[in-house]
């Protein structure tokens, strides 16, 4: 099993889940997060102002799924959120030790 860790723009959140969702991902759990990569923020000009913006909005996606799954996710993460631009986001892929749904007790591949 794989644990994947997406942090993409937020106007690409509705392509990516589609994506997602048509190749068969069940579930995912989504965050609004700040950060900032390599470009460390923008510059912005609010009425007349310059200021520095140094964390950016994104978006989290943690997604669990089975490793025969895992490739075609991460193919369609990474295809669907990129925009071309600076700050499309990161993909990380961990593996994923042990899943128990808390209602049925039911563990690994039958959680998910």
């Amino acid at each position: 099993m794989k644990y994947i860790i997406a942090v993409i723009k937020p106007h690409r959140l509705d392509p990516v889940r589609d994506a997602l969702a048509e190749i068969g991902v069940t579930g995912m759990t989504v965050s609004e997060v700040q950060g900032y990569g390599r470009q460390r923020g923008q510059k912005e000009i609010y009425r007349g102002a310059e200021y520095e913006v140094h964390f950016l909005p994104k978006v989290k996606l943690e997604i669990a799924t089975d490793d025969d799954l895992a490739e075609q996710a991460i193919e369609a993460l990474q295809t669907t959120a990129q925009t071309g631009q600076i700050g499309d986001g990161k993909v990380f892929v961990l593996d994923l030790a042990q899943v128990i749904r808390i209602r049925t007790g039911e563990t690994d591949a039958e959680a998910l």
